[in-house]
């Protein structure tokens, strides 16, 4: 019966530790997910689009009426005026209570003006989110390619180590039944060595490229971590055709990075339109509730005096007060703010149009890139697949004595160029046509799940 125990819980022991050496393998779809979620830059610059969120929350309350209340109390001893409005000489107390509101009723549109300023502050805001979020998810794209290519290699790599290691086993059998000649088999050998040492630099090369993915994410220090490795061969090149002035016409009504700045720039105009507003007259009311309360503390006896809800009720009083203010001099302070609100303007002006250059820029090359790229893909495909068909002819003939190992390295080294080239100009046409789709949509999450 113990026996048994201990063979069932060596079965749960092992069971345990397949499923714990099985490390969760993140799809594209993950990472950005994992990233937009979790990266500590999004989640600061969110930060900011709040503190905007503020800054026109705040705006708009100064619209509002300030309500204000205020008691005073006050001992005095000595000459003093009575509640009669006659001198004393008593230790007398005096309450006073009040409650007053204060509304600004005019003031050249300043605070309408600095509302429509600050919303569009926010939504530029909203926008440069958008901008770090997209900037983030291009980078983690072009790591998770880089993976993909590295690993590439690395296949590549262990097949060409794998084809070297049949050679020796070959050539080593043949030398010891004395069909070949040992100097044959050191330059077999010779080859094999090679081989293992472009194998191990490209697994160290896939190694850290999985590394900086990792690092990118943020991920919690001593996660494990590896990526799916989609099945590239079942990805279709489509022949598409990208049009330079199409695309920027898109790019232009989706991209946040001149959303922004438009937002931006119709911000600067209500900032010049508030600033204005100081100039005008300010009219502002005031209206005040107010009582107060009398006590002779050293009154002799025989003196009443009232009680204090009677006195609070009976010396109650109002009033309205309306204040023109209408400036005259300030120290030029109001046309010093309205000449840096105009000169934000024409910089938030000279930023769009410089931003308009640089994208169309942007676009013309990457238009150009893909274009130039699917000729090298194409051309780098063929190359691949008649080097492949060229090696299994010489490989043949290497085996047969008919060509010598010098050949035999030639015709591989080759048909390992030609595949990593072919790899290469796949994944640069699968990024580029990528890029020209995000300048037409303006976001990437859409994109990405399509891939």
């Amino acid at each position: 019966m113990k026996r048994i125990y201990f063979i069932i819980s060596l079965l749960i022991v092992l069971c345990f530790e397949e499923i714990s050496a099985q490390v969760k393998k993140w799809t594209l779809e993950d990472c950005i997910n994992y990233a937009v979620t979790n990266n500590i830059g999004l989640q600061r610059q969110k930060l900011i689009t709040q503190s905007k969120q503020a800054d026109l929350t705040t705006s708009r309350m100064n619209l509002l009426p300030n309500l204000n209340a205020q008691s005073n109390l006050q001992v005095a001893n000595g000459r003093s005026i009575d509640q009669s409005n006659s001198i004393a000489f008593n230790k007398n107390l005096t309450n006073t209570l009040g409650v007053g509101s204060n509304i600004v009723l005019f003031n050249g549109f300043t605070e309408i003006n600095t509302i429509a300023a600050n919303k569009f502050m926010l939504k530029a805001g909203l926008e440069s989110e958008k901008i770090v979020r997209n900037s983030l998810i291009a980078d983690i794209l072009g790591q998770y390619y880089e993976v993909l290519y590295d690993r590439g290699l690395e296949s590549a790599s262990k097949m060409q180590l794998d084809l070297s290691e049949k050679q020796v086993f070959r050539i080593t059998k043949m030398v010891e039944t004395g069909k070949e000649a040992l100097a044959k088999q050191y330059e077999i050998e010779s080859q094999y060595s090679s081989d293992k040492l472009s194998y191990t630099i490209a697994h160290n090369t896939a190694s850290q490229a999985i590394t900086t993915l990792k690092q990118m994410l943020q991920l919690e220090p001593g996660t494990e971590f590896d990526i799916v490795t989609p099945d590239l061969n079942s990805t279709l090149i489509t022949d598409n055709s990208f049009s330079t002035d199409s695309v920027y016409k898109l790019a232009a009504q989706n991209l946040p990075r001149l959303k922004e700045i438009e937002f931006e720039l119709t911000a600067s105009k209500k900032q010049i339109a508030a600033a204005r507003g100081n100039l005008a007259p300010r009219l502002t009311a005031y209206g005040q509730i107010g009582s107060y309360y009398y006590d002779v503390l050293n009154a002799g006896e025989g003196v009443t005096q009232n009680s204090y809800s009677r006195q609070i009720n009976g010396n109650l009083s109002k009033q309205v007060q309306l204040t023109l203010n209408i400036p005259i001099f300030n120290n030029f302070v109001t046309y010093k703010n309205i000449k840096v609100a105009k000169i934000r303007k024409n910089d938030n002006e000279l930023r769009l149009e410089l931003e308009k250059n640089n994208l169309y820029t942007d676009i013309e090359n990457a238009c150009l890139n893909y274009n130039r790229g699917k000729d090298e893909f194409t051309a780098a495909n063929a190359n691949f697949f008649y080097n492949t068909q060229s090696f299994a002819s010489v490989e043949k003939k290497f085996e047969a004595g008919l060509v010598d190992v010098t050949d035999y390295s030639l015709a591989k080294t080759t048909l390992f160029k030609a595949e990593t080239e072919a790899l290469r100009t796949k994944l640069q046409l699968l990024i580029r046509k990528l890029t020209i789709q995000f300048y037409s949509t303006g976001e990437y999450e859409n994109l990405v799940n399509q891939q």
